[in-house]
């Protein structure tokens, strides 16, 4: 899932990428309204976290544009104004959740995590295909009962591809899900990626349907395919 951060405490803002990005989260950053009304109209975004404070205005100003923009992200607030009255004004200008700082990390991972589930239609964190077990809220995957290791890259693509196995996933969705703006991308890398994925997770564990991308299958068998 791809994340916008919306915040200009730079320490914080690079705490809570550096977290969410070990938890295969691709996230960017944006430190005023003016960046953020810039980016929220190039991707596809899965979540949208905004600072109430900002340095060219409030944050809550920024919720309608996100909501217009972003139309399928989730939308959450992140301050230290704790009154009933702001989280009430939050939530009535259009955001979906509301976190309090100081917070725990890992009550904003449970929260986006939550955000990822139901976006999917998913009632459980676990998703079974074929001989893959797939744990998104613990980051495991093991195949007919055995363990795999996986890269924070092969996480992050095998996580959309499971989020909505059912779905016909394509190479720009996957994209969007597995880069960040400044990373820098060959023609070929995803296919890369759903090489490697295949070599640990089975040959024809990911299907291609050519011409409009990838779907999982969760087919184990054995080798490797290009």
């Amino acid at each position: 899932m791809r994340i916008l951060l919306v915040e200009d405490d730079v320490e914080f803002a690079n705490a809570i990428c550096e977290f969410l990005r070990a938890k295969d989260f691709v996230v960017e950053q944006a430190c005023n309204i003016a960046t953020a009304r810039s980016m929220l109209r190039v991707t596809g975004w899965g979540a949208v976290l905004i600072d109430w404070r900002l340095p060219d205005g409030e944050g809550i100003d920024l919720l309608a544009f996100a909501r217009s923009h972003a139309s399928q992200a989730s939308i959450m607030m992140l301050t230290a104004r704790d009154q009933i009255s702001d989280r009430i004004r939050g939530l009535d200008e259009g955001a979906d959740d509301y976190l309090v700082k100081p917070f725990d990390p890992n009550e904003l991972l449970a929260r986006l995590r939550a955000v990822e589930r139901r976006r999917s239609g998913l009632t459980s964190a676990v998703v079974n295909v074929g001989a893959l077990r797939i744990d998104l809220a613990r980051d495991t995957v093991s195949v007919d009962g055995q363990a795999v290791e996986l890269t924070t890259k092969e996480w992050a693509l095998l996580r959309v591809l499971a989020s909505r196995a059912d779905r016909t996933h394509t190479r720009e969705s996957l994209a969007n899900a597995v880069y960040e703006f400044n990373d820098e991308i060959a023609s070929n890398t995803l296919e890369v990626f759903v090489r490697r994925l295949r070599v640990k997770l089975g040959s024809d564990s990911i299907q291609t349907l050519r011409g409009q991308g990838y779907r999982l299958t969760g087919i184990a068998h054995a080798g490797s395919t290009a």
